[in-house]
């Protein structure tokens, strides 16, 4: 049986990681692995993450299970971080899911359920592993133009021109904000039109929003989700608290599909519910109850608010002092993008050869397509990093 097995394609990120373990050079910096790291290169517990730990470890008497779709204060406090009152609850039906991966998931089972012959516009580039799921789970996928590699900025032209090909019954992925590659994201007239361009083809929107609270604010950054949400038919949302309450290995997410309207969302419970129970059965709590715990409770809300406002100036100061680094190494202002960008990662926009240069030369250890992270730097490194930059003729 096991030996009719196909190998499968190494992960990139993965080997990037043992490469830059196996790098004795104790100057060597590591922009691959997309978590966040404080300037010690430490991924932190949360001051309220913490409390709420301790908090639940006095207070809960019981391990059971909560329900298929997870525990209702949870649902509903996420979804009321995301949505506001953007839409009403009780448009929204939402389950608890392993991670924002866990959303995806779900989400595109759903869609298959739903429209078999559904094809998936995703922005090139995007996330690795949306691609990777659309392929294991036989769905079409059409990609959409979204960075423009000369400006390092999107290319709202070429975006709009190709997701105006989209029909009525696709997809079309959209990242709610700090998009992942590139950091490059849309402005809020560029959202509207493309909320015109939705409408217009009756294509169904679903929001990958990963990274909430980490490029301009809790509500700047949700404010696009919130506008394609009460302005289209339908929509799916799939949202993750790994990053922004830093419970990456308690596998946090939420998935939301929602309508403009009551009508059908016990249909679409039902079968989100029971997507849950064929995949996993139920989703995981302890994360799940320290967000809503956090969420629900003023004092630990107000904490954790204040110390992801902290994680996110954080990255802006980072991008500030590269950006500057580099205009100072090159002369010029042709790296001002990369204070422009928001959350986690910029894109350089370089060749895979340069990449390669820069991790041999300097033990620079960045995703070959040029994409770094951001929160992988601090005050030390930035000077060695826009040196490799400038070095390599980037």
């Amino acid at each position: 049986m096991f030996e009719s097995l196909k190998e499968q394609p190494a992960d990139g990120i993965l080997a990037l990681i043992q490469m830059y373990k196996d790098d004795p050079r104790p100057t060597k910096i590591d922009l691959g692995v997309g978590v966040y790291k404080d300037a010690t290169g430490l991924t932190p517990i949360m001051r309220a993450v913490k409390t709420a730990e301790k908090q639940l470890w006095e207070e809960q008497d019981t391990k059971t299970y909560t329900s298929l779709a997870g525990d209702p204060a949870f649902t509903n406090a996420m979804t009321q971080l995301v949505l506001a009152d953007a839409v009403p609850l009780e448009n929204v039906a939402a389950v608890a899911t392993p991670g924002g991966t866990g959303a995806l998931r779900q989400a595109f089972e759903l869609v298959r359920m739903a429209r078999p012959d559904a094809r998936v516009f995703v922005p090139d580039p995007t996330w690795p592993n949306h691609i990777s799921i659309l392929n294991y789970l036989g769905i079409e996928i059409v990609r959409y133009r979204y960075f423009d590699e000369e400006s390092r900025g999107v290319d709202f032209n070429g975006m709009m021109e190709d997701i105006k090909t989209a029909k009525a019954g696709d997809v079309v992925l959209l990242h709610g904000c700090c998009h992942n590659p590139t950091g490059a994201n849309l402005n809020m007239t560029e959202w509207a039109q493309v909320v015109d361009v939705l409408n217009d083809t009756g294509a169904v929107p679903m929001v990958d929003i990963a990274y909430q609270g980490f490029g301009d604010g809790l509500e700047e950054d949700a404010a696009a989700t919130r506008l394609v949400a009460s302005s289209v038919p339908e929509c799916l949302v799939a949202a993750s608290c790994s990053k922004n309450f830093g419970i990456y290995r308690e596998r946090t997410g939420l998935l939301m599909a929602l309508s403009n309207n009551a009508d059908g969302r016990k249909l679409r419970q039902d079968n989100m519910t029971f997507l849950n129970r064929q995949n996993f059965s139920f989703p995981p709590d302890h994360g799940a109850r320290l967000v809503s715990m956090i969420l629900n409770d003023n004092v630990l809300r107000a904490d954790w608010m204040s110390e992801l406002e902290e994680v996110r100036t954080g990255m802006l100061s980072l991008r500030s002092q590269l950006a500057s680094e580099l205009q100072r190494l090159s002369g010029s202002d042709r790296f001002g993008f990369i204070a422009q960008h928001r959350g986690m990662f910029s894109r350089l926009g370089t060749t895979p050869d340069k990449v390669a240069l820069m991790r041999e030369k300097n033990g620079i250890y960045m995703v070959a397509d040029s994409r770094m992270n951001i929160a992988g730097l601090n005050a030390n490194t930035i000077p060695i990093l826009a040196e490799a930059i400038i070095d390599a003729g980037v």
